[in-house]
């Protein structure tokens, strides 16, 4: 299910160790992987010749440490507006999955400050893995998936489940948050009476692997971060639906990034790397 993926290296942050941790997973090895890093157009020959060559050490240095095959990996240095580039070369190569880092800044913070990675995930149809600045990426053994019933969530579950097969000692945890539920917040239901998540369970069994499953009421995005947490998780996975704006690809949905969204609140807030599988690609 991942065959290609897209590393995209600002030269800072923590997407070289998650690009390590995933590529340690049996299902993961056989994966290509690109490695790109963008120079932003500069007002100056002096200058662009300058970034090209930091952009070059950078490219560089993410190879030697990463220690990938070299026949799987390949780099590929651009100018232009990192945001953009990041979008084009996910299409170009058809990429299963992206990875970048993120500051963890809130809607309007992304939107003030040019957030790159805010940008590409809500521009990008293709799963994205978002590892903040200021968390510490572990050996993926736990995975979490939250699920809600969606083509989103579903897919976000065979991809947790392609991820996890080969593992020793995996874990696979199953959150399922009911905010219509009438119990108070935080409510913990018995996993029998969640028909959600019985389906899913269902589904894990069938590939030999026995979830633990939680069942719970209260407001998605909090509980979602709070079970993440509880449980040391090492890998979030989110069911996240294509959310390019209907209008054209070129702007930015404002509406969506500043209206409620379960995607932002937990890419945010959650303590440890989050994977937002989608459905399209």
């Amino acid at each position: 299910m991942l065959e290609k993926i897209l590393l995209a290296d600002s030269g800072t942050g923590n997407s070289e160790e998650m690009l390590k941790a995933l590529m340690d997973l049996p299902s993961i090895q056989k994966a290509s992987v690109t490695v790109l890093h963008v120079v932003p157009s500069q007002v100056s020959a002096e200058i662009m010749t300058s970034k090209w060559e930091e952009g070059g050490k950078v490219l560089g240095t993410a190879i030697q440490s990463l220690q990938l095959d070299s026949t799987k990996v390949s780099a590929i240095l651009r100018q232009g507006e990192p945001k953009d580039v990041v979008c084009q070369v996910a299409e170009e190569i058809d990429a299963d999955l992206i990875i970048m880092g993120s500051r963890g800044l809130k809607r309007l913070q992304s939107i003030l400050s040019n957030s790159v990675s805010q940008y590409v995930f809500q521009l990008s149809s293709r799963p994205m893995l978002l590892v903040k600045d200021d968390i510490y990426v572990k050996k993926i053994n736990r995975i979490m998936v939250a699920i809600d019933g969606s083509d989103a969530a579903k897919q976000c579950l065979q991809l947790a489940l392609f991820l996890l097969r080969d593992i020793k000692g995996g874990q696979l945890i199953l959150a399922h948050v009911d905010k219509s539920a009438s119990g108070s917040s935080g409510t913990t239901t018995p996993t029998e009476k969640d028909s959600i998540l019985a389906g899913a369970i269902a589904e894990a069994k069938k590939y030999g692997i026995q979830p633990r499953a939680i069942s719970t009421t209260g407001k998605p995005g909090e509980a979602i971060c709070q079970i993440a947490e509880e449980n040391d998780v090492d890998l979030l996975m989110l069911g996240s639906p294509d959310r390019r704006p209907s209008i054209a690809k070129s702007f930015v949905d404002l509406d969506r990034l500043l209206g409620s969204s379960l995607s932002d609140y937990v890419r945010v807030n959650a303590n440890c790397p989050v994977l937002l599988a989608r459905t399209v690609g």
